[in-house]
């Protein structure tokens, strides 16, 4: 064996260890806390992402969630929000949520996108859900989120 191809075999094997590293890592994270929230007669087992680093992190790389799972995104405050998607692999839908605990509105979201999905005024929440499940449940704007605050 050539010392080039020895170097390259070492190159890829560094490779390889790192990306599983990487994916035993996001999988190690595991689930943030989860809280129960409801909405109409609806009951979502929401994991609660309330530090900048849980925000930013998300729903990235998971690769499935059940039905009535969710993430609640809680701001802390009133803020202009927007979501995307970037390393994100499934397709979610999220409502904006006031302090009251009211949807403002919902936007559906694609996958490893970097549109903007916003929300129309100032939230505290978000909740993504799966992608139309909002839709499914005939769950709309005005309607009220039960289990907030989060505290």
């Amino acid at each position: 064996m050539t010392k080039i191809t020895m170097i390259a075999k070492q190159l890829l094997g560094a490779a390889v260890l790192a990306l599983i590293s990487s994916t035993s890592h996001a999988q190690m994270q595991g689930k943030m806390p989860v809280k129960q929230l409801s909405v109409g007669i609806y009951v979502i087992q929401a994991e609660v992402a309330a530090t900048p680093a849980e925000r930013e992190q998300g729903l990235m790389l998971r690769t499935k969630m059940g039905n009535n799972e969710g993430m609640i995104f809680d701001f802390g405050a009133p803020a202009g929000v927007c979501m995307w998607m970037k390393n994100t692999l499934i397709p979610l839908s999220v409502a904006f949520i006031d302090i009251d605990g009211r949807i403002v509105n919902i936007e559906d979201m694609q996958p490893e996108t970097l549109d903007s999905h916003c929300a129309k005024r100032t939230v505290n929440y978000a909740l993504e859900m799966n992608l139309g499940w909002f839709k499914q449940k005939n769950i709309k704007p005005g309607m009220k989120i039960e289990g907030l605050p989060l505290k």
